[in-house]
Protein backbone atom coordinates (compact mmCIF):
# COMPACT_ATOMS: atom_id res chain seq x y z
CA UNK A 1 0.00 0.00 0.00
CA UNK A 2 1.34 3.54 -0.76
CA UNK A 3 1.61 6.21 1.69
CA UNK A 4 0.70 9.88 1.25
CA UNK A 5 2.61 12.36 -0.93
CA UNK A 6 3.48 14.54 2.07
CA UNK A 7 5.82 11.60 3.08
CA UNK A 8 9.39 12.79 3.03
CA UNK A 9 12.38 11.72 1.38
CA UNK A 10 14.50 9.54 3.64
CA UNK A 11 17.48 11.25 1.27
CA UNK A 12 17.53 14.04 -1.43
CA UNK A 13 20.48 15.34 -4.08
CA UNK A 14 20.60 18.04 -6.14
CA UNK A 15 23.09 18.70 -8.82
CA UNK A 16 24.13 20.34 -12.00
CA UNK A 17 25.27 17.84 -14.74
CA UNK A 18 28.13 19.10 -17.00
CA UNK A 19 25.84 19.06 -20.43
CA UNK A 20 21.84 18.54 -21.10
CA UNK A 21 19.93 15.21 -19.33
CA UNK A 22 16.71 14.06 -20.92
CA UNK A 23 15.92 12.16 -17.56
CA UNK A 24 12.50 10.58 -19.02
CA UNK A 25 14.64 8.82 -22.08
CA UNK A 26 17.57 8.34 -19.69
CA UNK A 27 16.39 6.38 -17.44
CA UNK A 28 13.53 4.97 -20.27
CA UNK A 29 15.81 2.34 -21.27
CA UNK A 30 16.18 0.49 -17.29
CA UNK A 31 11.87 0.32 -18.01
CA UNK A 32 10.30 -2.86 -19.01
CA UNK A 33 7.47 -1.41 -21.17
CA UNK A 34 4.83 1.10 -20.32
CA UNK A 35 2.92 -0.72 -17.70
CA UNK A 36 6.78 -2.10 -15.77
CA UNK A 37 5.48 -2.24 -11.95
CA UNK A 38 9.29 -0.72 -11.23
CA UNK A 39 8.88 2.20 -13.32
CA UNK A 40 6.83 5.07 -13.84
CA UNK A 41 6.51 8.52 -15.34
CA UNK A 42 4.15 11.02 -13.37
CA UNK A 43 2.10 13.84 -14.99
CA UNK A 44 4.87 16.09 -13.97
CA UNK A 45 7.48 14.43 -16.10
CA UNK A 46 9.55 12.86 -12.76
CA UNK A 47 10.41 9.14 -13.12
CA UNK A 48 10.12 7.00 -10.60
CA UNK A 49 11.82 3.50 -10.08
CA UNK A 50 12.09 1.23 -7.21
CA UNK A 51 15.43 -1.15 -6.67
CA UNK A 52 17.06 -3.12 -4.51
CA UNK A 53 20.19 -1.67 -2.86
CA UNK A 54 22.70 -3.95 -0.88
CA UNK A 55 20.91 -2.22 2.52
CA UNK A 56 17.44 -2.65 0.94
CA UNK A 57 14.43 -1.77 -1.16
CA UNK A 58 13.64 1.99 -2.34
CA UNK A 59 12.10 4.10 -4.39
CA UNK A 60 13.49 7.15 -6.19
CA UNK A 61 12.41 10.35 -8.22
CA UNK A 62 14.36 11.96 -10.30
CA UNK A 63 13.01 15.56 -11.65
CA UNK A 64 14.58 18.38 -13.60
CA UNK A 65 14.34 21.96 -12.60
CA UNK A 66 16.06 24.51 -14.54
CA UNK A 67 19.59 22.97 -15.36
CA UNK A 68 19.65 21.05 -12.45
CA UNK A 69 18.69 17.35 -11.17
CA UNK A 70 17.04 16.22 -8.50
CA UNK A 71 16.56 12.62 -7.00
CA UNK A 72 14.63 11.93 -3.79
CA UNK A 73 14.74 8.38 -2.33
CA UNK A 74 12.34 6.79 0.20
CA UNK A 75 13.68 2.76 2.10
CA UNK A 76 16.00 1.40 3.39
CA UNK A 77 18.25 1.86 0.63
CA UNK A 78 17.53 5.42 0.23
CA UNK A 79 21.09 6.57 1.03
CA UNK A 80 23.46 4.44 -1.44
CA UNK A 81 20.58 5.07 -4.05
CA UNK A 82 21.54 9.14 -3.75
CA UNK A 83 25.19 8.70 -3.62
CA UNK A 84 25.03 6.91 -7.09
CA UNK A 85 21.92 8.81 -8.66
CA UNK A 86 24.51 10.97 -11.17
CA UNK A 87 26.08 7.87 -12.62
CA UNK A 88 22.43 6.33 -13.18
CA UNK A 89 21.33 9.37 -14.75
CA UNK A 90 24.66 9.65 -17.40
CA UNK A 91 27.26 11.47 -15.18
CA UNK A 92 29.93 9.06 -16.03
CA UNK A 93 28.89 8.50 -19.63
CA UNK A 94 32.02 9.34 -22.02
CA UNK A 95 31.46 10.34 -25.12
CA UNK A 96 35.59 11.02 -26.32
CA UNK A 97 36.08 9.91 -29.74
CA UNK A 98 32.47 9.98 -30.85
CA UNK A 99 31.77 11.95 -34.09
CA UNK A 100 28.14 11.35 -35.81
CA UNK A 101 29.84 11.50 -39.04
CA UNK A 102 26.39 11.09 -41.13
CA UNK A 103 23.75 13.49 -41.27
CA UNK A 104 21.45 10.71 -40.15
CA UNK A 105 23.39 10.67 -36.45
CA UNK A 106 23.85 14.00 -36.38
CA UNK A 107 20.42 14.53 -37.05
CA UNK A 108 19.35 12.20 -34.43
CA UNK A 109 22.08 14.15 -32.00
CA UNK A 110 20.59 17.41 -32.81
CA UNK A 111 17.12 16.90 -31.78
CA UNK A 112 18.47 14.41 -28.48
CA UNK A 113 20.99 16.26 -27.17
CA UNK A 114 20.35 14.91 -23.56
CA UNK A 115 19.97 11.12 -23.91
CA UNK A 116 22.56 9.79 -21.55
CA UNK A 117 23.13 6.09 -21.24
CA UNK A 118 22.36 5.52 -17.57
CA UNK A 119 24.99 3.36 -15.09
CA UNK A 120 22.61 0.84 -13.58
CA UNK A 121 24.99 -0.74 -10.96
CA UNK A 122 22.96 -3.55 -9.63
CA UNK A 123 24.41 -6.36 -12.43
CA UNK A 124 21.40 -8.89 -11.12
CA UNK A 125 18.67 -7.12 -11.05
CA UNK A 126 19.50 -5.66 -14.23
CA UNK A 127 20.21 -9.32 -15.68
CA UNK A 128 16.95 -10.87 -14.13
CA UNK A 129 14.23 -8.96 -17.23
CA UNK A 130 17.25 -9.57 -19.72
CA UNK A 131 16.36 -13.23 -19.10
CA UNK A 132 12.97 -12.90 -19.07
CA UNK A 133 13.45 -11.37 -22.03
CA UNK A 134 14.95 -13.99 -23.92
CA UNK A 135 13.42 -15.53 -27.09
CA UNK A 136 9.72 -14.25 -26.68
CA UNK A 137 8.64 -11.21 -28.10
CA UNK A 138 8.55 -8.37 -25.62
CA UNK A 139 5.01 -7.39 -24.81
CA UNK A 140 4.63 -10.90 -23.74
CA UNK A 141 8.13 -10.84 -21.55
CA UNK A 142 7.05 -7.07 -20.04
CA UNK A 143 3.63 -9.11 -18.96
CA UNK A 144 5.97 -11.65 -17.28
CA UNK A 145 7.91 -8.95 -15.25
CA UNK A 146 4.75 -7.51 -14.36
CA UNK A 147 2.91 -10.93 -13.32
CA UNK A 148 6.11 -11.94 -11.44
CA UNK A 149 6.70 -8.68 -9.07
CA UNK A 150 2.88 -8.03 -8.56
CA UNK A 151 2.49 -11.20 -7.31
CA UNK A 152 5.82 -12.12 -5.11
CA UNK A 153 7.57 -8.73 -5.51
CA UNK A 154 7.53 -5.74 -2.44
CA UNK A 155 5.68 -2.91 -2.33
CA UNK A 156 7.43 0.21 -2.85
CA UNK A 157 8.40 2.45 -0.13
CA UNK A 158 7.24 5.98 -0.41
CA UNK A 159 4.38 7.75 -1.89
CA UNK A 160 4.54 6.41 -5.26
CA UNK A 161 2.07 8.02 -7.36
CA UNK A 162 0.96 4.65 -8.12
CA UNK A 163 1.47 1.09 -6.96
CA UNK A 164 4.75 0.11 -7.15
CA UNK A 165 6.92 -3.19 -6.47
CA UNK A 166 10.31 -3.54 -6.05
CA UNK A 167 12.32 -5.96 -7.88
CA UNK A 168 12.51 -9.48 -6.07
CA UNK A 169 16.26 -10.43 -3.71
CA UNK A 170 18.48 -12.71 -5.43
CA UNK A 171 17.36 -15.56 -2.53
CA UNK A 172 13.44 -14.50 -3.92
CA UNK A 173 13.96 -15.45 -7.32
CA UNK A 174 15.45 -18.71 -5.91
CA UNK A 175 12.89 -19.76 -3.92
CA UNK A 176 9.87 -18.97 -6.47
CA UNK A 177 8.15 -22.40 -7.10
CA UNK A 178 7.77 -23.81 -10.61
CA UNK A 179 3.88 -22.78 -10.86
CA UNK A 180 4.73 -19.10 -9.76
CA UNK A 181 6.91 -19.13 -12.96
CA UNK A 182 4.65 -20.92 -15.18
CA UNK A 183 1.41 -18.31 -13.84
CA UNK A 184 3.82 -15.36 -15.19
CA UNK A 185 4.61 -17.31 -18.39
CA UNK A 186 8.04 -17.84 -18.23
CA UNK A 187 9.23 -21.45 -19.40
CA UNK A 188 11.36 -23.85 -17.85
CA UNK A 189 14.75 -22.94 -19.47
CA UNK A 190 14.47 -19.63 -18.41
CA UNK A 191 13.27 -20.06 -15.23
CA UNK A 192 16.08 -21.84 -14.95
CA UNK A 193 18.20 -19.75 -16.09
CA UNK A 194 17.24 -17.40 -13.74
CA UNK A 195 17.53 -19.39 -10.86
CA UNK A 196 21.43 -20.63 -11.87
CA UNK A 197 21.92 -16.61 -12.31
CA UNK A 198 20.35 -15.96 -8.74
CA UNK A 199 22.90 -18.72 -7.04
CA UNK A 200 25.62 -17.00 -8.50
CA UNK A 201 24.25 -13.64 -7.72
CA UNK A 202 27.17 -12.57 -5.19
CA UNK A 203 29.44 -13.01 -8.19
CA UNK A 204 27.60 -11.40 -10.58
CA UNK A 205 27.32 -8.30 -8.75
CA UNK A 206 31.26 -8.22 -8.16
CA UNK A 207 32.06 -7.80 -12.06
CA UNK A 208 30.34 -4.23 -11.17
CA UNK A 209 33.91 -2.46 -11.42
CA UNK A 210 35.41 -5.14 -13.83
CA UNK A 211 36.17 -4.02 -17.83
CA UNK A 212 33.13 -3.86 -19.94
CA UNK A 213 34.65 -6.75 -21.55
CA UNK A 214 35.33 -8.77 -18.59
CA UNK A 215 31.45 -8.28 -17.50
CA UNK A 216 30.36 -9.85 -20.75
CA UNK A 217 32.17 -12.68 -20.35
CA UNK A 218 31.42 -12.95 -16.95
CA UNK A 219 28.17 -12.58 -17.40
CA UNK A 220 28.12 -15.53 -20.26
CA UNK A 221 30.04 -17.80 -18.20
CA UNK A 222 26.57 -18.09 -16.51
CA UNK A 223 24.49 -21.36 -18.20
CA UNK A 224 22.13 -19.86 -20.16
CA UNK A 225 23.45 -16.27 -20.86
CA UNK A 226 24.80 -15.73 -24.46
CA UNK A 227 25.80 -12.38 -26.13
CA UNK A 228 22.72 -11.04 -26.64
CA UNK A 229 21.62 -10.88 -23.08
CA UNK A 230 25.01 -10.34 -21.80
CA UNK A 231 25.02 -7.30 -24.54
CA UNK A 232 21.37 -5.72 -22.75
CA UNK A 233 22.70 -5.83 -19.51
CA UNK A 234 25.75 -4.24 -20.58
CA UNK A 235 23.62 -1.41 -21.82
CA UNK A 236 21.98 -0.51 -18.62
CA UNK A 237 25.51 -0.43 -17.25
CA UNK A 238 26.68 2.45 -19.50
CA UNK A 239 28.77 1.05 -21.99
CA UNK A 240 28.07 2.91 -25.25
CA UNK A 241 29.69 -0.28 -27.86
CA UNK A 242 27.09 -2.64 -26.51
CA UNK A 243 25.04 -4.24 -29.77
CA UNK A 244 22.38 -6.77 -29.00
CA UNK A 245 23.60 -9.27 -31.28
CA UNK A 246 21.26 -11.87 -31.98
CA UNK A 247 17.86 -9.58 -31.11
CA UNK A 248 14.87 -10.54 -33.47
CA UNK A 249 14.45 -7.15 -34.96
CA UNK A 250 17.75 -4.71 -34.34
CA UNK A 251 19.94 -5.72 -37.65
CA UNK A 252 16.50 -5.75 -40.12
CA UNK A 253 16.17 -2.36 -38.57
CA UNK A 254 19.57 -0.61 -38.89
CA UNK A 255 19.96 -2.75 -42.21
CA UNK A 256 17.02 -0.25 -43.35
CA UNK A 257 17.68 2.40 -41.87
CA UNK A 258 21.39 2.42 -44.09
CA UNK A 259 20.41 0.22 -47.54
CA UNK A 260 16.81 0.59 -47.46
CA UNK A 261 16.55 -2.99 -46.69
CA UNK A 262 16.67 -5.19 -44.10
CA UNK A 263 20.12 -7.02 -42.68
CA UNK A 264 21.56 -9.63 -41.15
CA UNK A 265 24.12 -8.81 -37.89
CA UNK A 266 26.84 -9.45 -39.69
CA UNK A 267 25.74 -6.50 -42.30
CA UNK A 268 24.50 -4.72 -39.08
CA UNK A 269 27.84 -5.10 -37.56
CA UNK A 270 29.91 -3.71 -40.93
CA UNK A 271 27.22 -0.81 -41.04
CA UNK A 272 28.27 0.36 -37.54
CA UNK A 273 32.18 -0.16 -37.47
CA UNK A 274 32.74 3.11 -38.48
CA UNK A 275 31.33 4.18 -34.93
CA UNK A 276 33.47 1.48 -32.81
CA UNK A 277 33.42 2.49 -29.13
CA UNK A 278 30.08 3.97 -29.38
CA UNK A 279 27.65 1.46 -31.38
CA UNK A 280 25.61 1.09 -28.65
CA UNK A 281 25.09 5.02 -28.54
CA UNK A 282 24.62 4.92 -32.33
CA UNK A 283 21.34 2.76 -32.18
CA UNK A 284 20.05 4.40 -28.69
CA UNK A 285 19.99 7.76 -30.74
CA UNK A 286 18.45 6.43 -33.92
CA UNK A 287 15.54 4.44 -31.72
CA UNK A 288 15.05 7.90 -30.07
CA UNK A 289 14.85 9.56 -33.43
CA UNK A 290 12.57 7.11 -35.33
CA UNK A 291 15.31 6.29 -37.45
CA UNK A 292 15.20 2.72 -36.66
CA UNK A 293 11.21 1.86 -37.27
CA UNK A 294 10.96 -0.22 -40.71
CA UNK A 295 7.59 -1.39 -42.34
CA UNK A 296 6.67 -4.44 -40.04
CA UNK A 297 5.31 -7.03 -43.62
CA UNK A 298 7.11 -9.94 -42.53
CA UNK A 299 6.32 -12.68 -40.57
CA UNK A 300 6.53 -11.23 -36.48
CA UNK A 301 8.30 -13.79 -33.66
CA UNK A 302 5.85 -16.25 -32.85
CA UNK A 303 3.99 -15.55 -29.24
CA UNK A 304 3.54 -18.44 -27.31
CA UNK A 305 1.53 -18.37 -23.98
CA UNK A 306 3.24 -20.49 -21.62
CA UNK A 307 0.69 -20.26 -19.01
CA UNK A 308 -1.43 -22.58 -20.84
CA UNK A 309 1.55 -25.50 -21.47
Amino acid sequence: MTSTRTDRPDATRTWRPAGPVDVRRTLGALGKGPYDPAHHVSTDGAVWRTSRMPSGAVTYRVSTADVELRVEAWGDGADELVAEAPALVGGDDEWSGFEPRIPLVARALARHPGLRLPRQRRVFETLVPAIIEQRVPGVDAYASWRRLLRTHGEAAPGPTPVPMWVPLAAEEWRALPSWAWHRAGVDPGRSRTIVAAAQRAPAVQRLVDRSYAEVSAGLRSLPGVGVWTAAEVLQRLGDPDAVSVGDYNLAKDVGWAFDGKPADDDRMLEILEPWRGHRGRVIRLLYADGALSRPRRGPRITRMDHRRR
